[in-house]
């Protein structure tokens, strides 16, 4: 059964955060709010935690997973950003946005589209997000909570410890989250391409 954890949305509490850490640094994997919608994440480097997000899913290998990252300096130590686009990424984060991007050699290779060797890396405008964040010292590998045939993230942590109460270790609850997902552009080649529409202005990303 899931752990339940009810945060303060603004000022969650130390205590509670630093024990959804320690679920997440023995293998454990969670579902928690961003600035979007919920998500599910753990380490980057749990590969059954990668495995049990395919399973809740319904992922295929070419799905590209996001690496959720405290701020734009640890963006960095994970993917290449070329000068064309430093301006831009920059500007836009913390926010709704996934920006694909080649990788680092501190990715590790599972977690690369099979071909392109990208990775989705973000950094979420949510106070409960950031502070798992500063816990934890380093980013979480995650993906929206979309459950397979439906068009909507649930919406309510209670509702997420019901439904998925046997497939999570925990569930991170700060209230009612959003049903939008992050806007994904993709910076890899030299025009960028908008993958997805979501929470994120595309306007500024497009030609």
């Amino acid at each position: 059964m899931a752990r339940y954890f009810d945060v303060h949305p603004d000022n969650p509490q130390p205590r509670a955060i630093a024990q959804v850490v320690a679920i997440l640094r023995e293998g454990g994997l969670i579902a928690y709010p961003t600035d979007s919608c919920f998500a599910l994440g753990c380490l980057v480097g749990n590969r059954e935690g990668l495995e049990r997000i395919r399973a809740i899913r319904g992922l295929d290998d070419k799905h590209h997973f996001t690496l959720v990252c405290r701020d734009f300096a640890q963006v960095g130590q994970f993917v290449h950003i070329s000068n064309a686009v430093f301006r831009s990424v920059k500007a836009a984060i913390p926010g709704s946005y996934t920006f694909v991007l080649p990788a680092t050699r501190e990715v590790p290779k599972r977690l690369l589209h099979p071909r392109k060797k990208t990775v989705g890396v973000r950094v979420p405008a949510h106070a409960v997000t950031q502070a798992l964040l500063a816990e934890l010292g380093e980013p979480l590998l995650s993906t929206t909570l979309l459950l397979p045939g439906e068009d909507e993230a649930p919406v309510q942590g209670w509702e997420i410890k019901e439904r998925l109460d046997h497939q999570l270790d925990a569930v991170v609850d700060a209230g009612e989250c959003g049903v939008v997902p992050t806007t994904v552009i993709d910076l890899s080649e030299d025009v960028p391409e908008v993958l997805r529409v979501g929470a994120g202005d595309p306007s500024r990303f497009e030609a």
